[in-house]
């Protein structure tokens, strides 16, 4: 068969998988359906695929996000769902070796999803007319199709008993039309068309490989590179770097300058920073006491923002000096020193955010934003840490770029592991007596923590506040609490076994358990 009938094949039949599955259903094992499909037809018009390691880390990192799905069903678990399919894709499809790349080409997959199919369509078109014989056959069947209708209508005339049958099929056709649209609503229709556009731009690869092309030029290890000096004076910048730092900057002694320069910067930096370092050891690790609210939330969250502030602007500082040749230069041994310690004494002030969070979290117990920047802190250390190895083995940026975001997507996959709003529950819970807890928070949560506070219903109990929820105002918590437990179960059943996943199957059984529970006891 040919590829490019077969293109637009899988495009249609991907976009009816699509309506099937997934019309008035909510994420579960629908998925796993649909992703075999695309996969499918990826390694099917991409044999290739799976010949390059990085496609395959993608894929076993994909597979395990599709488990999470199903298992935990977390919005975290589908945003990596979603990533790694299209980067798996966008691997299978283009050549690459950087995620930011590949982030584009699968973006312009979509971008060109409907003119791509379009263009499969006007190919496959093309090809049928130019078969010899289409149009005489087509004008012959005219001549049968007229005949029929004639003797059809003779014989109704003739025959009551024909034209009875005849005029209870018509019915039972026109019932069944009607029953058709009925079931297969505008709406719907608009719902194919998506899944025209979701399985074009999964399928059909775009003929521009405009980011590939840009990604294979890109070098991870740096290069000297003769500058032109005349070039250089001409051109804007130097004009204002001279207007700040004269000649010394422009001339043939600009890069022995810009190495002092360098040098003095980091020396007076790693003095200021070692004086923060210091009041943080006294402050934070040695002599930490507990103060008021909100003290403690500036505290956090204002004292932490600037100090990672300070830490992205230290690692941009840090590229501008060792961007080009002086990471060549031979004097260069105190400013790599004076970098490493930079970078070392960056690292410690990470974990002494580290530790106002966990100062925080202790406190007051856990929050969506409190984990999050504990995830956001484990990323600024891989960051620091790649910029120690841009310098060391003379990387470019590219390089550290790309090893970025290959961390980002491993942390994404490993966080898909866990579901974050049951650990809050069970954290803060589990703490009730000795912690503030936050009612309204709590009932904020998603559908998994409704078994855990069932089990926890004094604090609802206790709580005689009112509140808003859907913009709904509920006069307790325990009003609340029953009306998402009953609004779940209702939910459920409007879904079939296309949504089944493991978390709501759980629910499920924890709710109605827990109910034939309090109805036997108060029988």
């Amino acid at each position: 068969m040919r590829t490019q009938p077969l293109k637009f094949l899988l495009v249609v039949t991907g976009a009816i998988v699509f309506n099937f599955i997934f019309w008035n259903e909510k994420i579960g094992v629908n998925l796993i359906l649909f992703d075999i499909f695309i996969c499918g037809s990826v390694f099917f018009l991409c044999p290739y695929s799976l010949k390059n390691n990085l496609s395959k880390w993608l894929l076993a990192g994909h597979l395990l996000t599709t488990a999470m799905v199903v298992v935990q069903n977390t919005i975290l678990s589908k945003i990596g769902f979603s990533i790694t399919m299209l980067l798996f894709i966008s691997f299978s499809q283009y050549l690459h070796r950087s995620v930011w790349y590949a982030g584009g080409s699968a973006i312009m997959n979509y971008v060109y999803a409907i003119p791509n199919f379009f263009y499969e369509l006007k190919g496959l078109r093309q090809k049928r007319t130019n078969k010899p014989g289409w149009a005489r056959k087509t004008r012959i069947l005219l001549i049968p199709f007229g005949i029929l209708i004639i003797f059809y209508i003779i014989y109704s005339s003739a025959n009551t008993v024909f034209s009875q049958i005849t005029t209870q099929i018509a019915m039972a056709f026109e019932v069944w039309v009607s029953r058709f649209f009925d079931w297969y609503s505008f709406e719907r229709f608009g719902f194919f068309l998506l899944g025209i556009l979701v399985a074009g731009g999964l399928i059909l690869r775009n003929r521009n490989t405009f980011f590939s092309d840009a990604d294979l030029r890109k070098q991870n290890d740096l290069s000297r590179k003769k500058n032109n000096l005349k070039k250089w004076q001409q051109s804007p910048f130097a004009d204002l770097v001279s207007i700040i730092a004269g000649k010394t900057v422009t001339g043939i002694m600009a890069l022995k300058s810009e190495l002092t320069s360098g040098i003095i910067s980091l020396f007076l930096l790693n003095i200021l920073l070692l004086f923060i370092n210091i009041i943080d050891v006294k402050y934070v690790w040695l002599g930490f006491t507990f103060r008021k609210y909100s003290m403690m939330a500036s505290y956090v969250h204002e004292g932490a923002g600037l100090l990672i502030l300070s830490i992205f602007l230290a690692m941009f500082l840090l590229l501008f000096f060792f961007r080009g040749n002086l990471n060549f230069y031979k004097k260069n041994k105190w400013l790599r020193y004076g970098a490493y310690l930079w970078i070392i004494q960056n690292s410690f002030l990470v974990l002494s955010v580290f530790m106002r969070d966990y100062y925080y979290i202790s406190h007051f117990g856990l929050a969506c934003k409190r984990i999050g920047l504990l995830f956001f802190l484990i990323m600024v250390l891989v960051g620091l840490f790649t910029v120690f190895l841009k310098i060391y083995y003379t990387k470019t940026t590219y390089y550290l770029l790309r090893i970025n975001a290959w961390a980002v997507i491993g942390l994404l996959i490993f966080s898909s592991f866990f579901d974050f709003d049951v650990t809050m529950a069970e954290y803060n819970l589990a703490r009730k007596s000795f912690i503030p807890l936050d009612v309204p928070f709590l009932l904020s949560l998603s559908d998994k923590t409704l078994p855990l506070i069932e089990k926890n219903k004094d604090v609802l109990e206790s709580d005689g506040r009112g509140f808003y929820y859907r913009r709904v105002y509920y006069n307790s918590a325990v009003e609340l609490f029953e009306f998402r437990k009953k609004d779940f179960l209702e939910r459920q059943k409007n879904y079939t076994w296309l949504s089944w996943n493991l978390n709501d199957s759980y629910i499920k059984e924890a709710i109605s358990t827990s109910a034939r529970t309090l109805s036997s006891n108060k029988n």
